[in-house]
């Protein structure tokens, strides 16, 4: 019998001395993954039961406890060539329970110290999905920014953290402190980026606690400002300094300093406040922009916080209330793959569909075939579905004891399911690729991303559209668009004369456009729309471009060795250099116009930061985008505390959420275009 299976109460000291050992050699792998390599192999929720079953064990038998033991280490000695900071106040991480019941016990032990009188009012936060961040300031200026590490010796981050929008390079005032709280990266971010190293064949994030750890511990700053990055800043050792005496008055103290401060906390004072708090958030947790997997409960007075003090590794002032794991079974009925822009294959489970977190999902990606073969997922195997970061539906694991009689291990294919082609790994990749350049998968994608609206932006071409234009051989590549003629076009199904006409106007349109547009579209590997915009800008003319080597392409600031390289490549190919000679012959600008717009200093606008959202019924958003630089405002694609003005049009989401909790000012697009009126 497995003694995992005997409750800790249970176990003799034999049966504790046979588990403890593997179960301790256990953990601090998982714990090694977790910190060191920002690459778990188990979801949360496994490590924290087993670390938890850890904990009690050693409780129940003090004798078998060692110095070595994870539950008497902070964290892990983080592997990398970041400069090492040594913390002068232990950055501790919090103990951690997983119930009501539990939550109230530790409240109850707490109030029973007979040295320190503990008042019960608690202040309640939402424990945020992230890494321990630390910020030191020297007379009101930004010196040091540094990771948690193993509580005692982080990491310096200070060049990274700069590129973070949310962190304050200066203070109002002159003060010399230390802040602490939470770098993250949220959840729409995680999902795009997950989504473009998929593409790129790089492995994936496993959730965004990591992707933000992998992205702050950068040893190039320009990495991590393109990782869209946050923070939520809630600790201040040294409270003293700011002249407060609660946890409540240190947060908004915080916030009056230019921090970002997370708005949802609250004090409390009973068991009945805290389950209405735990509920409303379990409730509203999949709506937040930003991920979280649990609570935390800090007694809101600082000096008795103080008194209170730490054990060796938890602070004995604030407790973790982890979330329950959210997940449903249901049954694999099929691997699909399919074949992305860049020749990537990528697997999907189709399964039974199951309710999770909100939403109905019957698939749920494989990434790739390392990935498939670690999890060993066959055809008719019950599995267990949760979402990664509260937002990517993915398999947790496989009930091994549903797995049919006649089950088989799945076989990867060796052949492109649209051309079959071979299929091959390049450069060490853990994704397969399809190297055929004729792919009409790739092709298909790629015309859907040339159309896209950073790219060429041709308003009624979608997929479906393209997969008819392929199928009746009207077009073979992106060139082909641009011979379209409406004969053809009203050969297609639903398609009448008005949107044929819309369909070649707006084809036509696209000519005009400045080149980094096309630069994007061309789907370039590496090569996104803020780096087409960074490259055009520098060469000006797409001839000059591609006359450049990839040293010359890599010295443009914003851009490195992996793009200037893939730039080279991509227009060494003889294919390309005849595809870009019909693209001139059918009239396309090739010239960066983005440099002769001139900013109208005098508007109002100029200084402005501005955040688009939802839909615009009068404009397009890169009409709106384009009147607004052309009047001074920066346009960005988040919300932050330094946002001036968010417009948001139809079924605006979580950036319009994110405007009101922030209390930015929010415009609707009437609002906006009686404004631009104005400045006529």
């Amino acid at each position: 019998m497995d003694n995992q299976s005997i409750p800790v109460a249970q176990l003799t000291l034999d049966q504790a001395k046979e588990e403890i050992g593997p179960l301790r050699k256990q953990i601090a792998q998982w714990g090694k993954e977790y910190y060191e390599q920002d690459s778990p192999t188990v979801e949360d929720y496994v490590y924290d039961r087993q670390y938890q079953r850890l904990v009690q064990i050693e409780q129940r038998f003090p004798e078998l406890q060692t110095p070595d033991s994870p539950t008497q280490q902070v964290g892990g000695e983080a592997e990398s060539q970041l400069t090492k900071v040594r913390h002068e106040i232990p950055m501790l991480s919090m103990g951690d329970v997983f119930s009501i019941e539990e939550l109230m016990d530790f409240n109850h032990r707490q109030r029973e110290n007979r040295d320190v009188d503990v008042e019960a009012e608690y202040n309640l936060e939402l424990k945020i999905d992230g890494l321990s961040l630390s910020l030191v300031y020297e007379n009101g200026k930004l010196v040091q920014g540094s990771t948690r590490g193993n509580g005692n010796i982080g990491e310096d981050v200070t060049e990274n953290v700069r590129t973070i929008k949310s962190v304050p390079q200066e203070l109002p005032e002159p003060l010399s402190v230390e802040f602490r709280g939470e770098c993250y990266m949220p959840k729409e971010s995680f999902a795009k980026l997950n989504a473009q190293r998929e593409d790129d064949g790089q492995p994936i994030f496993a959730n965004p606690r990591n992707a933000a750890a992998g992205s702050l511990r950068q040893l190039d700053p320009k990495v991590t400002a393109n990782r869209d990055l946050d923070t939520f800043m809630y600790y201040v050792p040294e409270y003293q300094k700011l002249g407060v005496t609660t946890q409540a008055e240190a947060l908004d103290r915080m916030r009056e300093l230019g921090f970002k401060v997370n708005p949802h906390n609250r004090v409390v004072h009973n068991r009945q406040e805290i389950e209405d708090y735990i509920n409303e958030y379990t409730a509203k947790r999949d709506q937040l922009a930003y991920g979280i997997d649990g609570i935390v409960e800090k007694v809101n007075d600082l000096e008795t916080e103080e008194a209170l003090g730490n054990t060796v590794k938890v602070p004995r002032w604030e407790i973790a209330y982890k979330f329950p794991p959210e997940e449903q079974p249901t049954i694999i009925r099929d691997i699909e793959w399919t074949v992305g822009r860049t020749g990537n294959v990528t697997p999907t489970a189709v399964m039974d569909p199951v309710q999770l977190a909100g939403t109905t999902v019957s698939r749920a990606s494989l990434h790739n075939p390392d990935y498939l073969k670690e999890k060993d997922v066959r055809l008719g195997d019950t599995v267990y579905l949760h979402k990664a970061g509260d937002i990517i539906p993915e398999i947790s694991k496989v009930n091994l004891s549903k797995r049919p009689a006649d089950s088989e291990p799945y076989q990867i294919p060796t052949k492109c399911p649209a051309c079959d082609s071979e299929l091959v790994h390049l450069d060490d990749e853990v994704a397969l690729r399809c190297i055929n350049p004729m792919c009409p998968a790739q092709i298909k994608e790629g015309l859907a991303h040339f159309a896209s609206r950073n790219a060429m932006d041709i308003g009624g071409l979608g997929p479906k559209i393209i997969e008819q234009l392929w199928d009746k051989k009207l077009i073979h590549d992106v060139a082909g668009l641009y011979a379209l003629t409406e004969d053809q076009l009203l050969t297609l199904d639903k398609f009448g004369e008005k949107s044929a006409t819309n369909l070649l106007t707006s084809i036509n349109n696209s000519r005009n456009n400045s080149v980094e547009r096309l630069l994007f579209g061309l789907g370039i590997r590496h090569v996104g729309a803020k780096a087409a915009r960074l490259i055009m800008a520098h060469f000006n003319d797409l001839d000059q471009l591609m006359g450049a080597s990839a040293d010359e392409i890599s010295a443009v600031d914003g851009i490195g060795p992996t793009i200037g390289e893939s730039v080279e490549t991509y227009f060494a190919n003889e294919q390309v250099q005849s595809l870009i000679e019909e693209l001139r012959q059918s009239g396309l600008n090739f010239t960066y116009l983005g440099s002769t717009t001139t900013v109208d200093e005098s508007s109002d606008w100029n200084g402005k930061r501005v955040v688009l959202t939802g839909k615009l019924v009068e404009m397009t958003r890169t009409e709106a985008k384009d009147w607004l630089e052309a009047h001074g405002a920066k346009v960005t694609g988040s919300v932050s505390k330094k946002t001036d003005i968010v417009i948001a049009g139809e079924k605006a989401g979580s950036k319009l959420t994110k405007a009101q909790e922030l209390g930015v000012d929010v415009w609707d697009e009437q609002r906006f275009s009686q404004a631009m009126k104005e400045e006529q």
